[in-house]
């Protein structure tokens, strides 16, 4: 089946390495595995955490782009499963959240990473100290932490210290990531690229060339090993910095339209 990307001015037409991923996609679907990113790529990103919006058809089009995969799609991202979850209802898709920290595969098993006693308390001092700066956002997610600055970019300076400093005092086995407008402290172990790569090894992604598409520094671990395995990447968003992505899609809109039409 042929498949043209369907096109909004206002975002921008697609690049033809773009039409070619998605076509080729469409047209040899058992030979392919899909991960997908959330916030930025395929949702807009919002000023608060829990402010972001799912298009209602959305999660409808996603199940129906699983099956016609023959369920090798899953989500990495840095939210946690049970917030995933809550998005997609009534569907549950492999996820791999917390930047894959918890992971759930096809199967519907679902791997944690424990959670200390001390990496507890720190959130709680966080948060604390946090309401000296308005407008900076304290994202509790289990296994990591996020500050969030969005509403005050005038903090940057002062959440950045703000993390280092703890980021110091939680000892090893820890790693902070930057993204937009936010700082995140999370399990060193836990990374996309990583959790792409254990997808790989299972049922239905296993033997399947690997498309991710994402729109943050975040994502570049999961570009890369895609990469590194004959896949694609395509990054979403407007040009920025140095990627490893080989592609880029100008928007969340246009993804949206394009998974609908994958299975129109």
């Amino acid at each position: 089946m042929s498949y043209d990307l369907p096109r909004m001015q206002s975002d921008g037409p697609p690049s033809p390495f773009e039409e070619l991923v998605f076509a080729t996609l469409s047209q040899h679907p058992d030979d392919w595995a899909l991960f997908l990113d959330i916030d930025g790529t395929l949702l807009d990103l919002a000023e608060t955490p829990d402010s972001i919006v799912v298009p209602p058809q959305l999660p409808f089009d996603l199940s129906a782009l699983s099956q016609r995969l023959g369920g090798a799609l899953a989500l990495v991202t840095g939210r946690s499963l049970s917030f995933v979850d809550r998005l997609f209802s009534p569907f549950h898709f492999p996820v791999a959240g917390l930047h894959g920290a918890e992971r759930r595969d096809a199967e519907g098993y679902v791997a944690h990473v424990p959670i200390p006693l001390e990496f507890q308390e720190m959130k709680r001092a966080m948060a604390l100290e946090a309401e000296c700066f308005p407008g900076v956002l304290i994202e509790d997610k289990g296994a990591a932490v996020a500050a969030h600055y969005r509403l005050a970019p005038e903090c940057q300076a002062d959440v950045e210290a703000m993390m280092r400093r703890y980021f110091a005092q939680v000892g090893p086995g820890w790693a902070m990531q930057r993204g937009k407008m936010v700082i995140e402290i999370r399990p060193a172990r836990a990374d996309k690229g990583q959790a792409v790569e254990a997808f790989l090894t299972e049922a239905p992604f296993r033997g399947r060339r690997p498309l991710a598409i994402g729109d943050d520094v975040t994502d570049e671990t999961m570009f890369h090993a895609v990469n590194r395995v004959g896949g694609q990447s395509l990054r979403v968003g407007p040009p920025g910095p140095e990627t490893d992505a080989r592609g880029a899609i100008s928007s969340p809109a246009i993804l949206r339209l394009a998974i609908a039409g994958l299975i129109a």
